[in-house]
């Protein structure tokens, strides 16, 4: 059983650890100064990185303070501490210090609440899509086994013996697909130590990974951020060699191209493309992939698609009828009932700029009830007529709202229990702590660990006041 209730360690809840970083921010924070003259600032520390709200270059003073607080979340065993400070002229200090936690997906650069993480290793559904079959999809026509081969012993005249056929097929039984006859003439005939390979980029023009080191790419093993993947779509266009996928059963990962991008065969082409056809998963993208040969000898050959790729699948043009936006901005449909369609699965209301109402406008979802696919909903605080509607969304999996209306859905016992992650927008001046309190009680509702927040007061003293001379 995982403690849901942590604390925070005494040694980083000691307001004298922080006062060398309150004190840089009272000199030379950018936040804005309140009517009293207060600073107020916000910022994150962690062992991993921080972020300051300060002016200009990096000071040694400042190194030094923040140092001082790394090491102490080290010896505590406390991965980011977010922190929010309030200083008032007399020096008089309010300190809250947050920690979120394995349940928190946080916001990059930012000391955002982030998204929570409802169900541990949930996945948006895009990540999760299997590709469509593809009866009758056959090899490209240069993929050429023999060829393959006789280039292959041209390169490696000297070579040691390869994978036996027992060992090849022990390889497609533990990745759950048999390996595609070009694959396997490859490591047959690959020598058995990288040392014999004539260049660093062996003989398919990358880092070839060994036998036991393939692997079927998945949409786990892509990394995506709720922030980012519950409003996406994956769309394959009909022109498409490569379905827009995560992942796929047929997607077996052989090499590298020296940048951490990987080169896999893809046994599930998309509508134009081949069986056994080289695609690229570029490490720096969480979705989709790129065709690069229609085959290994084309690979091999250096016969590479240069013209005309595919367009990585995160680029592909969305259909208006599976994202939709309601309200405010260019482009937006003026009503719900305007986007409502069967295919719509992601669904945003309001304009997006975070002040709270939208312009007025509060939106009924009751067009929306019994849509099959709509996973995703955002609204900005004060755009639902009604948040209780939700209710009639039985298939959301991702859910974005003010602190107003999921309070009303938790009074109400109301909170749909599909979703999987969910996020909570505070209007300007909302209290963190009453956001805070509000996420506590989704993640209390899936028996998440909890968000676990401590208040400091401390007294920095006046700003020295510098004297004055006479002349």
């Amino acid at each position: 059983m995982v403690d849901q209730s942590p604390s925070l360690p005494s040694s980083i809840g000691d307001v004298a650890l922080w006062e060398p970083v309150l004190r840089l921010l009272r000199a030379g924070g950018r936040e804005a100064h309140t009517a009293a003259g207060s600073v107020r600032g916000a910022g994150r520390v962690g062992r991993n990185g921080w972020s300051l709200p300060l002016r200009g270059r990096v000071s040694p003073a400042c190194r030094r303070a923040v140092d001082q607080v790394r090491k102490a979340l080290a010896r505590a065993g406390v991965d980011e501490v977010v922190f929010a400070a309030e200083i008032r002229p007399t020096g008089r200090t309010t300190l809250r210090l947050t920690r979120y936690g394995p349940a928190v997906e946080t916001a990059f650069g930012r000391p955002d609440l982030g998204v929570l993480l409802l169900v541990d290793g949930a996945l948006p559904e895009p990540w999760r899509r299997l590709p469509d079959p593809r009866a009758g999809a056959g090899p490209a026509p240069s993929a050429d086994p023999e060829l393959l081969e006789r280039t292959l012993r041209e390169r490696l005249p000297d070579a040691t013996a390869g994978a036996t056929d027992e060992q090849i097929a022990a390889a497609g039984a533990r990745l759950g697909v048999a390996l595609p006859e070009e694959l396997a003439v490859l490591y047959r005939m690959a020598p058995g130590h990288k040392g014999e390979w004539r260049d660093a980029y062996g003989p398919v023009g990358c880092d070839l990974f060994t036998l036991d080191q393939l692997y079927v790419v998945d949409g786990a093993s892509r990394s995506p951020r709720w922030a980012f993947a519950a409003t996406q779509t994956a769309v394959t266009r009909p022109d498409a060699a490569v379905q827009a996928l995560a992942g796929s059963p047929g997607w077996i990962a052989f090499g590298d191209n020296g940048g951490g991008d990987r080169l896999a065969v893809d046994l599930t082409p998309g509508p134009s493309g081949h069986s056994g056809q080289i695609i690229l998963i570029d490490h720096e993208k969480s979705f989709g992939a790129e065709l690069v040969a229609d085959s290994l000898t084309d690979l091999a050959l250096g016969r590479l698609r240069k013209e005309h790729p595919d367009p990585p699948a995160d680029r592909l043009p969305t259909p208006a009828v599976a994202v939709a936006a309601v309200g405010g901005g260019s482009g937006a449909f003026a009503t719900v009932r305007d986007a409502a369609h069967p295919a719509l699965e992601v669904l945003s209301l309001g304009d997006g700029d975070g002040d709270g109402d939208c312009d007025g406008t509060r939106f009924s979802l009751a067009p929306l009830t019994g849509l099959p696919r709509l996973r995703t909903l955002t609204a900005r605080p004060g755009t639902l007529a009604d948040p209780l509607e939700l209710a009639g969304l039985t298939g959301l999996e991702y859910l974005e709202l003010g602190p107003r209306e999921w309070r009303a859905l938790l009074d109400a016992g109301a909170v749909p229990r599909t979703l999987s992650a969910a996020a909570v927008t505070p209007y300007g001046d909302e209290d963190p702590a009453s956001v805070v309190e509000i996420a506590n009680e989704l993640l209390a509702l899936w028996d998440r660990p909890r968000i676990v927040q401590a208040l400091l007061e401390g007294d920095l003293g006046p700003v020295a006041q510098r004297p004055t001379t006479t002349p």
